[in-house]
C-alpha cells in the first residue's frame, strides 16, 4: 500500500513537472506548502453546515495543480445527511466555458473540519478546514493542517474589500503566506 501511494506520489510530480509553460509561482507544487505549518491553526467552532450549503465563488486561492487554467470558478455544497456534504467544483476558462466539472463529498469531522474525497481522485480523503466565515454566511475561508491548500470563498463572484481584507487576516492569523494568495480573475 506505501509503495503505490509513493509511485502515485511520483507519477503526479512528474505529470506537473511536464505541464506546459505554466510555471511552478502560476501551478503550485503538489506538495507545496504556503503556510508556516509549526503556528496553530484553527477552524471555525460555531460552524454551520446547513448555512454553508449553496454556491460558493473562489475569489481567492494558493496556487494548486488541479487548478490550471482555471478562474471563475465555483463550488457549491449540499447537506446529504447531519454529517456529510455534496461537493461540486466547476472550473472555467478566461471566456466562462467550463473546463471541467469534479463531483465528490465531504465528512464533517469536527467543527468547521471536514474530509472532502473526489472518486476520481486516488489519494483518499483530504483535510477542508473552515477556518471563517463571517456572520452572514457571505464570505469563508478555508485551509488545511499542512498548509497545501486556502482559499477564500465569496457567494457573489465580487467580493468586498472589507471581507476580502478580513479573509487575508485569517489567512495570515493560521500562519499562511499573504504574499502567494492569487486573486482568481471573475
Amino acid at each position: 500500500m506505501i509503495r503505490l501511494a509513493i509511485k502515485a506520489a511520483a507519477a503526479c510530480i512528474l505529470l506537473a513537472a511536464c505541464s506546459d509553460g505554466v510555471t511552478e509561482d502560476d501551478n503550485g507544487g503538489l506538495l507545496e506548502v504556503y503556510r508556516d505549518t509549526s503556528q496553530p491553526i484553527s477552524s471555525a467552532a460555531l460552524f454551520d453546515p446547513a448555512r454553508y450549503t449553496g454556491v460558493w465563488h473562489e475569489v481567492a486561492r494558493y496556487p494548486v495543480p488541479f487548478e490550471r487554467g482555471c478562474v471563475g470558478v465555483t463550488a457549491e455544497y449540499q447537506l446529504i445527511a447531519t454529517d456529510h456534504i455534496s461537493v461540486q467544483n466547476i472550473c472555467r476558462d478566461e471566456t466562462g466555458e467550463v473546463l471541467s466539472v469534479i463531483d465528490g463529498s465531504a465528512e464533517i469531522v469536527g467543527p468547521g473540519q471536514l474530509k472532502v474525497s473526489f472518486p476520481s481522485v486516488p489519494f483518499g480523503a483530504a483535510d477542508y478546514w473552515v477556518l471563517w466565515v463571517d456572520e452572514g454566511y457571505r464570505t469563508a475561508v478555508v485551509g488545511a493542517p499542512n498548509g497545501r491548500s486556502g482559499w477564500i470563498l465569496n457567494r457573489d463572484p465580487i467580493i468586498p474589500a472589507d471581507r476580502l481584507e478580513a479573509a487575508r487576516q485569517v489567512l495570515a492569523f493560521n500562519g499562511y503566506d499573504l504574499s502567494r494568495l492569487l486573486i482568481v480573475p471573475q
